[in-house]
């Protein structure tokens, strides 16, 4: 029986087999899109590695993609039928344990599985970052911050792999709030290997969360060759640039990142990639929405909405039949919610409509499991206020939204990503003339938040709206001044 460099023994792994498996987890941990050649590598040498199985049933489900995981379910299926228990080690029991819940559907006991093996094996590098993924998708910021931090003890300094734990662990404190300390651990990690993807994304993700946009512009800028092309979060990172653009009031440089890295005719069409496309568009959506609704009934004004109208549908049309091509079941409500954003985008309110009721069914027959419970309490009521927003029905989406604003962590994804929901609830509630609602949610987001100038723009036009232009002018002035000073 070989052991890893850490010194965990791996059952049915030979050295040929276990040196592919120390190149997969290097790959997996800083993002590398060779990394599934690389586990596969593991299985070529050793079809009988748990360790070998249990990493190939992990990147089956880590995509979100429904296909993946179904495959994987099945390999690993397969594997365990004819497995041996008795020359398993006890790690890797609670491996495959994790794995298997994970495949049936049951991700937060994955969730709890390996939480228990980090404990027992602070130094198994494959659990930390399943682990850490796994607290991503279940919008777990708690965990997504101590799961790392409990384990980064027993870890030495120079190990090559502490960096991308720092990258990890930035990241859990950048979403637990903690924005100096991440940017700290997050820079501390770029230290050590600059071209760390994740540590990229975790420091970027400070910026964002502080107003720092100009900042971030700068921070990726001075780092685009360790970032922006060759990695698995190359799009996502490319997503957070044109965050911050879009927050300049650039909006044609915004298009062209979508364009040139977002969404185009080489884009591969996987999940994690199209949410971020639908994101973006969304909050030009909103955008466009809100100018429509104050700029003055003139026919140059008329026509610039328009001329923006046709230039967007476009985007929305490649995009939402890009989601329609996949034909995704129910997996993960997150993704449904994107997909529903670029089918009201696109116009395509019907199909929408179809997905949610696909939804609304699976969820009245299935009894259990993870997503079961994220589409029930937290997607399906998404999606329709998507939908109804996109029907103008702005007070139906303020009543779906509202008691679910303080949940939608509960669906995973990040505050960054899923500020396009709480956004959509502010503009639902301004155009619905909430206005205490709306003066309430803006105030939050202020006083968390002082410098965004989406917040202050959005200030100006409910002020507006209340018949105060003095306040709506103050309110402008700072949004005008944030985007210039960022």
């Amino acid at each position: 029986m070989t052991a890893d460099r850490h010194g965990h023994l791996m059952s049915d792994t030979g050295a040929e087999a276990l040196a592919s498996y120390e190149q997969a987890l290097d790959d997996l941990l800083f993002f590398r899109p060779r990394v599934a050649e690389s586990a596969q590598a593991v299985l070529a040498a050793a079809p009988r590695s748990v360790m070998g199985q249990t990493l190939a049933a992990y990147l089956g489900v880590l995509g979100t993609e429904e296909k993946d995981a179904a495959a994987a379910r099945d390999s690993f299926a397969r594997f365990r039928s004819g497995l041996d228990t008795a020359g398993v080690t006890p790690r890797e029991r609670m491996h495959l344990a994790a794995a298997t819940a994970w495949l049936d559907g049951d991700v937060h006991g994955a969730g709890r599985t390996l939480g228990d093996l980090t404990i027992a094996y602070p130094r198994d590098a494959l659990a930390i970052f399943a682990g850490h993924q796994h607290d991503f998708l279940t919008g777990d910021a708690g965990r997504l911050r101590d799961r790392v931090g409990g384990a980064l003890d027993a870890w030495d300094e120079d190990d090559p792999h502490h960096g991308p734990l720092l990258g990890m662990y930035a990241f859990g404190l950048e979403e637990s709030g903690h924005y100096e300390r991440a940017e700290e651990v997050g820079l501390a990690a770029l230290t050590r290997h600059p071209g760390d993807a994740w540590g990229i994304h975790s420091v970027v993700h400070t910026y964002e969360m502080r107003g720092r946009f100009t900042d971030g512009i700068r921070f990726l800028d001075a780092r685009t060759d360790d970032w922006s092309q060759g990695s698995l979060l190359t799009v996502h990172n490319w997503w957070h640039y044109a965050l911050y653009t879009l927050e300049t009031g650039d909006t044609a440089r915004v298009l062209e990142i979508y364009d040139a890295a977002l969404h185009h005719n080489g884009s591969a069409g996987v999940a994690m990639e199209l949410l971020d496309a639908a994101a973006l568009l969304w909050r030009l959506y909103l955008a466009q929405d809100a100018q429509d609704a104050q700029d003055a009934q003139d026919a140059r004004s008329e026509r610039h909405a328009q001329h923006v109208q046709d230039d967007q549908s476009a985007r929305w049309a490649r995009l939402a039949d890009a989601w329609e091509s996949r034909d995704d079941g129910p997996h993960y409500a997150f993704n449904d919610a994107h997909a529903v954003m670029a089918y009201v985008g696109s116009g395509r309110v019907a199909q929408a409509q179809r997905l949610v009721q696909d939804r609304e069914r699976w969820v009245a027959a299935e009894p259990s499991g993870s997503n079961r419970t994220m589409t029930a309490e937290i997607g399906l009521p998404v999606c329709r206020a998507l939908i109804a927003y996109g029907q103008h029905d702005y007070g139906a989406a303020t009543d779906l939204l509202l008691p679910v604003r303080h949940q939608l962590h509960r669906f995973g994804g990040s505050h960054a990503q899923r500020d396009a929901i709480q956004r959509t609830l502010v503009e639902a509630a301004i155009r619905a003339r909430r206005t205490e609602l709306a003066r309430t949610l803006l105030s939050e987001r202020i006083q968390l938040r002082p410098v965004c100038p989406y917040n202050w723009s959005a200030k100006a036009r409910l002020e507006e709206q209340g018949g105060d232009p003095v306040r709506a002018a103050a309110a402008r002035e700072r949004a005008t001044a944030q985007r210039q000073s960022g």
